[in-house]
């Protein structure tokens, strides 16, 4: 059997860096790049200790007889101590191995330092002072606290409906906390690829599963929200990578096609949406190839392909959209050999090759480039060893 997969598609191998709430957050600058510092004038309380200030008024805002203060969909979520979905400041919440907030904290003894169970498990010695690790021990206390501030992250205190004038038993008003989902999820994403990135699958994945959990909740009362349709699908996408790096090959397939049947819905309008929608079909492809189902396989890479084709039509003048298109056709030809459909395979592989030679990339595309002339070697040594 040939390994296309591994040889020309890197899609399979790692979580996307696009972070799925980039353009709810921050107009369209992802979270995960963002310079932008924290708000510190905003009124969102710390989940943790309660502390923020209100939001300033303006003597024009008084004048002008806003409200807008008083509306939570109107506040940005920000945290006082700089924990928000732009920024993330490591702190004594944070792991320093995978500058994640810590999952399973666990303390080394002697030295007491703290990290994730499964960072630290990978040290000898512990990375901050060097002492030598002559045991670990579970943190209960530190992961309790780290759970209560995820828990209650990104939400915005405001005053109880029909109650706002009114003061509780000790005299101060009443208060709930509110979701601002699109900060949360980009929050939790974030936490997410850092936590994937140092390889604590685990901690990836319960961050990834809260995200999946507060969006279906969302959507109960939001079904046709596009965008909610969007952000689960990459994140189901997501949570399909961190099982298959577990070897949980059942459940990563379940995760793809959820994502995938979610996705396909979609109007195919937004390139993004289209590249998470054909990687998670091509995923599902990847492990049904790999145990051995290759007719199943090839359905999936069908699928794929057909989208992508689709894409090209719309933009003919996406370089990386015509690569990808590239990339699904080898591997259906790839499965089209293996099955014995020698000319239906020869004949994919001339197909991509045209695709390729076509493309003509500048100086600023080296990374494109790259990518094209990897697929375009591996294509023509497919031909030349039929």
């Amino acid at each position: 059997m040939f390994t296309v997969q591994g040889t020309i598609n890197k899609e399979s191998i790692a979580m996307s860096s696009l972070c799925p709430f980039a353009k709810a957050t921050t107009g369209g600058v992802c979270p995960m790049k963002s310079d932008k510092k924290p708000d510190k004038s905003s009124g969102a309380a710390c989940p943790v200790t309660g502390k923020g200030g209100e939001p300033k008024e303006t003597s024009a805002d008084h004048a002008a007889g806003e409200e807008s203060a008083e509306d939570p969909r109107l506040v940005p979520a920000k945290c006082p101590f700089g924990y928000d979905s732009n920024t993330f400041k490591l702190g004594p919440l944070s792991c320093m191995v995978c500058q994640a907030l810590l999952h399973d904290a666990s303390k080394c003894k002697p030295c007491s330092h703290k990290f994730c169970k499964a960072c630290i498990s990978r040290f000898k010695d512990c990375p901050l002072c060097g002492a030598d690790i002559e045991g670990v021990e579970p943190d209960a206390e530190l992961q309790t606290l780290v759970d209560r501030f995820i828990d209650g992250h990104a939400r915005i205190k405001r005053s109880l409906a029909g109650e706002s004038k009114e003061a509780g038993a000790d005299g101060k008003s009443k208060v709930i906390y509110e979701d601002v989902s699109m900060e949360r999820g980009a929050f939790l994403v974030q936490q997410a690829m850092r936590a994937f990135r140092a390889q604590n699958i685990e901690s990836a994945k319960s961050r990834l599963s809260m995200c999946a959990e507060d969006i279906r909740e969302e959507l109960k009362s939001s079904q046709d929200n596009l965008d909610l349709c969007s952000q689960l699908g990459a994140v189901l996408g997501m949570l399909g990578d961190c099982c298959r790096t577990l070897g949980d090959a059942p459940s990563a397939i379940t995760y793809y096609e959820e994502s995938a049947e979610l996705l396909s819905k979609l109007p195919k309008k937004d390139l993004e949406l289209v590249h998470t929608l054909s990687v998670s079909l091509n995923k599902v492809g990847d492990l049904r190839y790999y145990g051995g189902d290759l007719q199943s396989a090839r359905s999936y890479y069908a699928r794929s392909l057909d989208v992508r084709r689709n894409s090209v039509k719309e933009h003919s003048a996406v370089a990386s959209q015509v690569i990808d298109l590239a990339t699904s056709l080898a591997k259906v030809a790839d499965v089209d050999r293996n099955l014995g459909n020698e000319d239906a395979a020869v004949e994919g592989f001339e197909e991509a090759i045209k695709c390729l030679e076509k493309l003509k990339l500048d100086s600023e595309q080296a990374n494109l480039e790259q990518r094209r002339r990897s697929v375009l070697d591996f294509l023509q040594k497919q031909l030349h060893d039929k």
